[in-house]
């Protein structure tokens, strides 16, 4: 399915995926419609050629207004915390907020929505490389974000019963420009490069280029195939890695002293409990 030269509604276009994303529908030839809302900070896309449409996830007479004339969705936008005093805003964000936008697509009749997930909703058996067929137990996972991701999926997989052609993408652990916030991931970083780092635990993530994960939610447009879904990762690393090549970059030194995890769990959870809701 090749979609060059028709429009694409951007949701999430101001933030670190969203914003990458454009650039490479831009570079393809895509006509770019950006969802933003009004108080949004737009210095990801200033400059762009690309409508701006002004709406919010939460007001579907917006959304409706946004898709008018839009050929196709991607629907980036998402609350992207690990922790948050609200909990309920995520899921009014990441599940009511794909529910809008998803039924208005249905309405406006695009020709295929790719969301954006999560590597979160990726089950994955201990010793064992993730894959697109692992299910999660969502009993089982940790967080409200995760919890929110698993069911916006959920949600967005079950579109195609009603005729809405969606393609789900699994992104990893972006790394690259226009993390603005920035991400989690990104904050990982400024923490490094700003010596706030005195140590490390021992556990993994997948690492992939944020603007490979723009060119893989292009290719999920035009090759993938509706109600399936795709990881877009690169290397599995464990952080000490990730550090050392950070270090290599930047010549700052990465710590060298490891923090057993269970050791930084209890500290977590203090930090919650104590700056986040005290």
């Amino acid at each position: 399915m090749n979609n060059r030269s028709q429009k694409a509604l951007v949701t999430g276009a101001t933030g670190f995926i969203g914003s990458n994303l454009v650039r490479e529908l831009l570079r393809q030839g895509y006509a770019v419609r950006a969802l933003v809302r009004r108080r949004s900070d737009r210095r990801n896309v200033a400059g762009l050629d690309i409508e701006l449409a002004v709406g919010d996830l939460l007001d579907r007479a917006s959304l409706d207004a946004a898709l008018s004339g839009c050929d196709v969705l991607f629907h980036v936008a998402a609350s992207y915390a690990f922790w948050t005093p609200k909990p309920e805003d995520l899921y009014r964000t990441n599940v009511t907020g794909t529910e809008n936008i998803l039924n208005a697509a249905l309405a406006a009749g695009v020709k295929r929505v790719v969301h954006t997930s999560s590597e979160s909703t990726i089950g994955i058996e201990k010793a064992c490389v993730g894959t697109e067929e692992g299910q999660p137990d969502p009993r089982k996972l940790p967080c409200h974000y995760k919890k929110s991701k698993y069911q916006a999926e959920c949600l967005a997989l079950s579109m195609g019963e009603r005729g809405l052609p969606v393609v789900v993408v699994n992104p990893t652990t972006p790394i690259g420009p226009f993390d603005a916030k920035p991400t989690p991931t990104g904050q990982l970083v400024v923490d490094f490069l700003n010596h706030r780092m005195p140590a490390y635990v021992n556990t993994g993530l997948n690492i992939v280029d944020v603007e490979d994960v723009a060119k893989g939610h292009i290719l999920a447009l035009e090759k993938g195939r509706p109600g399936e879904r795709y990881v877009l990762g690169n290397k599995n690393l464990v952080l000490k890695e990730v550090l050392a090549t950070l270090e290599a970059v930047s010549g700052v030194k990465a710590p060298r002293t490891r923090i057993p995890l269970g050791i930084a769990f209890v500290a977590a959870f203090f930090d919650e409990l104590v700056t986040g809701r005290f």
